[in-house]
């Protein structure tokens, strides 16, 4: 007799967190990449730009745990609290981490070590090389050795550039 339990088990729990994290992450660059090109092309000071990209950030930290929380109310009827909160948490957490590079560069630019539309422009330069790192991870664990690595890092900079430049012009 075949064991079947395997199965209906669910994928590794680890994992899970893991590619749940990095999709926020993703979702967090390319949107701060639309925030700061968007800065770049107004009429802002280093205060503003700063507010706008702090806000961003906590705004869309805070939609994902509204999310999660009420996908979760919906599913299990009842709030997700304990481990299940933990885990919100943690998974939703690299939203905020998104702000700190475009914010330390700002930053330099509020100090007057580079004008704020450089540090802007920086930034989003900043955010476009981490799709193109994380893509590449993504190719080197497909197997596909360095070639595959860079032209997957490639594809995710350019779709994540492509999606950033639809936001900001639509005014996101």
């Amino acid at each position: 007799m075949v064991d079947d339990r395997r199965a209906e088990e669910p994928p590794d729990e680890g994992a899970g967190v893991l590619v749940d994290r990095l999709k926020e992450r993703i979702y967090a660059t390319i949107t701060m990449i639309a925030v700061v090109v968007g800065l770049s092309l107004g009429e802002v000071g280093p205060p503003g730009a700063v507010a706008t990209v702090i806000t961003t950030a906590l705004g869309l930290w805070l939609a994902a745990l509204v999310a999660d929380q009420q996908a979760h109310r919906t599913v299990h009827g009842r709030l997700a609290t304990g481990h299940e909160l933990r885990r919100m948490l943690y998974v939703s957490s690299p939203l905020l981490s998104c702000a700190v590079g475009p914010g330390v560069l700002i930053a330099l630019a509020a100090l007057d070590v580079l004008t704020l539309h450089t540090a802007l422009l920086a930034a989003a330069g900043v955010e476009v090389v981490s799709l193109f790192l994380w893509g590449c991870l993504g190719g080197l664990r497909l197997g596909g050795g360095v070639a595959w690595a860079v032209v997957a890092g490639l594809l995710d900079a350019v779709i994540g550039v492509a999606v950033a430049l639809v936001k900001a012009a639509a005014g996101h």
